[in-house]
């Protein structure tokens, strides 16, 4: 990473981790490539837990299915939908488990 002189940093990460994300980051990809289109458990490094459907995933972002609360049976909206669909960044991931 070339930084000019002149330029403020305010945070450059360490190469060390770097590496570590980056691999972290292949092996949730592969993971959730090997779930795809199946119910999952997911767990974040915040300690959020996700259930739902993994239905797609790229390089950089898991996209999961989540089934949406059902709404108030006394208030029309036409704006609801069954489901919700949620971008989770890969290398947030703790755990991908088979539900």
């Amino acid at each position: 990473m070339n930084v000019q002189p002149s330029s403020n940093i305010v945070y450059q990460a360490d190469p060390n981790s770097v590496q570590q994300l980056k691999q972290a980051r292949d092996n949730s990809y592969q993971a959730a490539q090997r779930a795809m289109n199946r119910q999952v458990r997911i767990t974040t490094i915040d300690g959020q837990t996700i259930d739902g459907t993994i239905v797609g995933v790229d390089h950089r972002c898991l996209h999961i299915s989540v089934p949406q609360s059902q709404p108030d049976a006394r208030a029309y909206n036409p704006y609801y939908y069954n489901n919700v669909i949620l971008p989770l960044v890969l290398f947030e991931l703790l755990v991908i488990a088979l539900l």
